[in-house]
């Protein structure tokens, strides 16, 4: 491995998924804990807004709204890309733990997580920075896709 790393050869191979090499178990394991890490972090980055929030009633903006809403195209493409990507990490998660022991308990947690987390940017959120249909088509992108990709297979199988 270090010769590798030392020789410039294509090091980052070493660690690629391979059929025959890797456990499915693993794999799934490490996705779980990849899309895990990632909704944590879209769902802080939402909670809690980039900049934080005005603390007060001051110069025309609201105590409790997100300051970075103030650049309105900024924060749409923030606001955006934070519910794709949450979005995306929670599918993967109800995915991979599907048939589990407490699947039912795992889907309810996420719906809540989803819920919270829809409640949260509304709420720091001004209402004129964002037109909230486009952040709910943001967040529903994935399980479509999905759903067409499911879709696709069985007509085309």
């Amino acid at each position: 491995m270090l010769n590798r790393l030392s020789t410039g050869k294509s090091w980052y191979k070493h660690f690629q998924y391979e059929e025959g090499r890797d456990k499915p178990g693993d794999v799934r394991n490490i996705m779980l804990v990849v899309a895990t890490l990632i909704a944590s972090v879209t769902f802080q980055a939402g909670v809690n807004p980039p900049g934080g929030v005005w603390q007060d009633n001051d110069n025309g903006h609201h105590a409790g709204r997100a300051i970075y809403a103030s650049q309105s195209a900024a924060y749409y493409v923030f606001l955006i890309s934070n519910t794709f990507a949450l979005s995306a990490s929670i599918l993967v998660i109800i995915s991979l733990t599907h048939r589990f022991p407490f699947h039912f308990e795992i889907i309810i947690a996420t719906v809540s997580m989803i819920v919270t987390y829809g409640s949260a940017i509304f709420a720091v959120t001004p209402d004129e920075s964002v037109r909230f249909r486009y952040v709910i088509a943001a967040a529903s992108v994935p399980f479509i896709l999905r759903c067409l990709i499911q879709l696709f297979n069985i007509v085309f199988k």
